[in-house]
């Protein structure tokens, strides 16, 4: 399969490349930065793209079976608030890319925050959200913006009828911990152990990315992953 990832230098989308790469993958790392390619390989081939720019899209992803975007708003919590509309342009510029490319399936790694606790109520409309930011994620209250960003973003993905998915992680810091294929598969609620706490581990979280890039379980649907 071919396997484009946008965001390839961050922790997510490293790790996603890695994964595919592993399963024997032809993967396509693309990075917005041209002093940070990486080298090229029997595996993976390193390109310059930006995501916000849809003729420059659809150009980087043709051939591509699947394209997994995991970009960031910026390099450290300051960047990513000041750059938190990142998140819905570069939906709204991925859908009009694929516009070229209706065949072609693009998977988002999204947040947590858009995950229901209850009914009809998401983790980042909980009272209290943002000032526990950081105690929680020892982040600025501030950064419930970028949360609320992803959150934007999912909504302009459901509105469209391109095949996306959408991957919300759980709510505790993603953190390396070992790729142990034993986690769980939600739908729009977040997955909380008995002990209360709710998370995934970077290597986890790139399997279970690369297994629905093979199997496509999840076509205009978001779901969420956790332990």
């Amino acid at each position: 399969m071919r396997i484009g990832v946008f965001g390839a230098t961050g922790a997510i989308g490293g790790q996603i490349v890695l994964e595919a790469a592993e399963r024997g993958h032809q993967v396509t790392a693309f990075t917005s930065d041209p002093a940070r390619l990486g080298r090229d390989d029997e595996s993976v081939r390193w390109a310059v793209a930006d995501i916000l720019d849809p003729v420059a899209v659809a150009d980087a992803i043709g051939g591509l079976d699947v394209v997994i975007q995991a970009i960031n708003a910026g390099r450290g919590v300051a960047d990513t608030i000041a750059n938190a509309d990142v998140f819905p342009r570069a939906a709204t510029a991925m859908l009009k890319a694929l516009e070229s490319h209706p065949v072609t399936r693009l998977i988002v790694m999204g947040g947590a925050g858009s995950l229901e606790v209850a009914p009809g109520l998401m983790v980042v409309d909980v009272p209290g959200f943002a000032e526990g930011l950081p105690e929680a994620l020892d982040v600025p209250v501030e950064y419930a913006n970028a949360v609320r960003a992803g959150v934007e973003a999912l909504a302009i993905y459901r509105a469209s009828n391109r095949r996306w998915t959408y991957i919300s992680p759980s709510a505790g810091l993603i953190r390396p911990g070992g790729r142990t294929g034993r986690f769980r598969i939600g739908g729009d609620q977040l997955l909380v152990r008995e002990d209360g706490t709710s998370d995934i581990s970077l290597e986890d979280l790139a399997m279970a990315a690369v297994d629905e890039a093979e199997t496509a379980r999840h076509v205009q649907r978001r779901f969420t992953v956790g332990y």
